[in-house]
């Protein structure tokens, strides 16, 4: 169960998120570079806060690392003529094979052990 203060801390990380990524459509650079000390901050915190549930731990892993890609990609746009994107892609696939190992390893693992156990 996610906890009240967790759930308030999420809240408050898809405002942050949400700033970042509309300074980004709008080409604000400075707003945008801004907010990515704040949005990753918190998504490090939530992750943190997480960490006793495995599969909580993992997806804020995975949404930490789809946030670093993110902002490696508007650094690019912003400032390197969109030559970042492989650099941003190596995040994006890094939150993606945590993601892959939760559902095809460790949720199947979980289920065969509670089967198992009865």
């Amino acid at each position: 169960m996610i906890s009240d203060k967790i759930r308030q801390v999420e809240n408050l990380h898809i405002l942050l998120w949400l700033l970042k990524d509309t300074c980004w459509v709008l080409i604000w650079k400075t707003g945008g570079m801004i907010m990515i000390v704040p949005t990753l901050f918190v998504a490090f915190y939530i992750t943190f806060l997480s960490r006793k549930n495995i599969p909580e731990l993992l997806h804020n892993i995975a949404v930490t690392c789809w946030i670093i890609a993110n902002s490696i990609w508007m650094i690019g746009e912003f400032y390197f003529d969109d030559e970042t994107r492989t650099f941003a892609s190596i995040f994006f696939i890094l939150g993606l094979a945590v993601i892959l190992f939760y559902y095809l390893y460790y949720l199947p693992f979980v289920a065969n052990r509670k089967v198992s156990h009865k």
